[in-house]
């Protein structure tokens, strides 16, 4: 390997370390094939001199008022702002989403941050005067200690924004453990808390594999966990840090559907599916991957998604392009095997996205949109979440049928209806079984004041990311009951405490 290839660091304790790695991996531009960085894989004792540093910095930190916390997450959420572009290239070097897709992340994320930026108000307890006779109850929520976040790949800055600003901003350490896939933006962001005046070990970045997940699960001082990834992962990061006695939030995979009525505008159901289903090469856990097209209405949409799918130009995502690459070669043949396998099981290929030309220099990871009619439940295509850009039409005769369709299914992210019928998506909305639901909007992720999950094996966990639940999540309550006796007051009283 050239020697110009960078090797990135760990970030422990307000800056770079090197550590003592278990070995390095390597970090791939997705457009071009190239190896463009080293990431570690952090060694269990690097993973412990992560979580010793959030440790130690965290007593200072909880004991920070709500002005200075606030005050530096507004000095963050400045700096964000300004360098966002700088930000969306490295994604985009990384992951390979085209720069406006990275920066539309970037910009989800600074929600997050700016939601943040109001933690006084958000952490207000409140408080019940003479509650009993000359008994005050005062309720509060105090910052639970170091906490772990574990992100995926698909998006490197918008899911660990979805949960480190509001951790720090209510008084935690946090020990970031990005995907080795697309290492380098935690440290960008690291970078950014330095220059933003945040202390020393507040916020920590661990590269590396299982062994480093591992540690965060196992160990006594992580107290919450907050994970995105797939289901099979979800669960075991639930059930391990659970079992270890931690506050888990595991957000899992999905099969997101978009049920179709006839009496929807075809033409704009037509331009949602194409962008909800190949927007960043359909690796989104939000992303529609299965259009559940209601009577004959197939008949008339499925050309219209051809149409507007074989209009969009795949390649390099620093160029003028609609869609980038997936982001690694197994990624690659991984979707690849999923359309021959289609295709196999009877389904109709209208568009092969294995075919044609890519605008990109090198070796890319290239997929383009491919299109299915025909799809049965039973098939490898539907049943399995492909994360890439294969969108799959399934025809059912009744409306009834579609929602039993989509409840039936093991996952529970998201799902949309495209209709004119007011009734019908009320009747879906309060029916169908997903954690985020849109009504002719077919990526219903919530705004930061609102929180983001599924149900069943979409989210393990009771808590959603961000808003008020992202809130709770990283604070525990605490009910303080208070007298001031007077003189002559006292006494022995055995019996249960009665508020008079």
């Amino acid at each position: 390997m050239s020697d110009s290839v960078p090797t990135l660091s760990q970030w422990i304790a307000g800056g770079e370390v090197a550590g003592t790695p278990d070995g390095y991996g390597d970090v791939t531009n997705p457009a071009t094939g190239k190896v463009t960085a080293r990431v570690p894989l952090g060694s269990a004792a690097d993973a412990e001199a992560a979580i010793a540093a959030a440790k130690a910095a965290f007593p200072a930190w909880r004991k920070t008022s709500l002005a200075k916390r606030s005050r530096t997450l507004f000095r963050f959420r400045e700096l964000l702002d300004a360098r966002s572009e700088e930000l969306a290239k490295i994604i985009t070097a990384e992951h390979g989403k085209v720069l406006s897709d990275a920066a539309g992340e970037v910009a989800r994320g600074l929600e997050v941050v700016e939601f943040a930026c109001g933690i006084p108000q958000l952490l207000k307890g409140a408080a019940t005067a003479n509650a009993s006779t000359d008994i005050d109850v005062t309720s509060l929520r105090e910052p639970l200690g170091p906490v772990a976040i574990i992100s995926p790949f698909n998006f490197p800055a918008m899911v660990p924004m979805w949960f480190f600003p509001i951790a720090i901003a209510a008084g935690n350490t946090v020990v970031l453990k990005p995907s080795k896939k697309v290492p380098t933006a935690a440290n960008w962001l690291a970078e950014l808390w330095r220059e933003a005046g945040l202390p020393e070990g507040v916020f920590n970045v661990l590269h590396g594999d299982k062994t480093a997940v591992d540690a965060l699960l196992h160990s006594p001082d992580i107290e919450a966990v907050s994970f995105v990834g797939s289901t099979p992962v979800a669960r075991y990061v639930y059930e391990t840090g659970t079992g270890n006695g931690k506050r888990v939030q595991a957000l899992g995979g999905a099969k997101n559907h978009m049920v179709v009525l006839p009496d929807a505008d075809l033409d704009l159901v037509a331009d949602q599916a194409v962008s909800a289903g190949f927007g960043s090469a359909g690796e989104r856990c939000m992303a529609v991957s299965v259009v559940v097209a209601v009577g004959d209405v197939a008949d008339a949409l499925v050309p219209r998604i051809a149409d507007r799918a074989k209009t969009l130009v795949t390649g390099d995502g620093t160029r003028s392009c609609d869609m980038g690459p997936l982001v690694t070669a197994a990624a690659k043949d991984r979707v690849s095997g999923y359309i021959a396998a289609g295709a196999e099981a009877g389904a109709t290929l209208v568009l092969d996205g294995r075919e044609g030309e890519f605008d990109a220099d090198g070796e890319g990871f290239f997929v383009g949109p491919t299109v299915f009619d025909h799809v049965r439940p039973d098939m490898p295509i539907y049943t399995d979440e492909i994360f890439g850009p294969v969108l799959s039409v399934v025809r059912v005769e009744t409306f009834a049928e579609a929602i039993e369709l989509i409840n039936a299914g093991p996952y529970g992210n998201g799902a949309a209806i495209f209709t004119n019928d007011g009734g019908a998506a009320r009747r879906f909305s309060a029916d169908v079984e997903a954690g985020m639901v849109g009504v002719n909007v077919p990526v219903p992720v919530p705004v930061a004041y609102h929180s983001f999950g599924g149900r069943k094996n979409s989210l393990f966990g009771d808590t959603h990311a961000h808003g008020s639940e992202g809130v709770h999540f990283f604070t525990r309550a605490k009910v303080v009951t208070t007298r001031w006796p007077g003189a002559g007051q006292g006494g022995l009283d055995l019996g249960f405490p009665r508020n008079v």
